[in-house]
């Protein structure tokens, strides 16, 4: 995007802006994979959000002329996608998870968890009964914990991070979803301030990026925290302590449902003993397990953990 296209009097409708975007997105080689998979969609986000026109449009619209304003608007905010390197959602401050709308900044990961396929069909087969008390650890944004709040009405959900920056982000969200009443936010180490607690449900997407990944993610990834994405020399860090300890954390009942993304096949050879039950998802992804109360016991009692 040279000086000369700043202004880009030659493009006159909202569609030439979302085409040009599109064709200067895949020349620089950006990569999609924070909510988008292709650039047009990427382009499509970012122009309606300069113009501030929502979703769904209204397909008239394309067709609509920009002002020279709106054009330099558009066009400051395609440059920057490419010039910074940046996710999409942390240029337009918002992400969708499950069919609901997250405000997500570089404080927290962008949303993208295959769970939220999970989380739309009430993890069915996977709970036998409605949960009471469900636990997101590693809460991010809090998009997990409050898609959850939704799919099961009268539970009582925990959004548990060791970051207080992602906690305000998760708070905010919190309250723009109004479900207060019974969500919250809780600065914890795993389960360091969880230890009086017990769920039906914990959720996690936790830290699972080995080294030699991390090192040569695209950068669109660098702009997202580390300390969302390292988890050691093979992405196993933190998983390691949750199973230690999620058995102290769960009902009689309960099931831990976990993110481990590529890492997973580093899991099954550090604990080729334990049961995983892999999940699969009719709308892509991969790496996400699942092991209840019981079988976390008898691991513990025959010492796999």
């Amino acid at each position: 995007m040279g000086q000369k296209h700043d202004v880009c009097s030659d493009l006159i409708s909202v569609r030439d802006y979302i085409r040009w975007g599109a064709s200067q997105f895949n020349a620089a080689e950006l990569f999609f994979g924070h909510g988008t998979d292709n650039a047009w969609d990427d382009a499509l986000q970012l122009v309606l959000h300069a113009l501030h026109l929502p979703l769904p449009l209204n397909p008239d619209v394309l067709d609509a002329r920009l002002t020279l304003a709106e054009r330099k608007e558009v066009v400051a905010l395609l440059r920057r996608r490419i010039d910074e390197r940046m996710p999409t959602a942390y240029l337009t401050g918002t992400a969708w998870f499950a069919g609901l709308p997250f405000r997500v900044d570089s404080r927290v990961l962008v949303p993208r968890s295959p769970i939220a396929e999970l989380i739309e069909n009430q993890f069915s087969p996977w709970l036998l009964q409605e949960p009471e008390y469900i636990l997101d650890l590693c809460t991010g944004s809090g998009c997990i914990g409050i898609a959850c709040a939704y799919a099961f009405p009268e539970a009582a959900v925990d959004l548990s991070d060791i970051s207080r920056d992602a906690l305000e982000v998760a708070q905010r969200n919190i309250d723009i979803h109004e479900v207060g009443h019974r969500v919250r936010a809780i600065e914890s180490d795993l389960f360091d301030n969880l230890a009086e607690l017990r769920y039906d449900l914990i959720v996690s997407n936790p830290p699972y990026v080995d080294a030699e990944d991390l090192a040569e993610m695209p950068a669109e990834y660098h702009a997202e925290p580390a300390l969302g994405l390292a988890s050691g020399v093979d992405g196993l860090d933190f998983t390691r302590r949750l199973l230690r300890e999620a058995l102290d954390h769960l009902t009689d009942e309960g099931v831990l449902i976990v993110e481990v993304g590529n890492s997973g096949v580093a899991l099954e050879a550090a604990y080729p003993e334990l049961p995983f039950t892999w999940l699969e998802f009719h709308r892509g992804g991969h790496g996400v397990f699942l092991l209840t109360a019981a079988q976390l016991q008898d691991a513990a009692e025959r010492g796999l953990l």
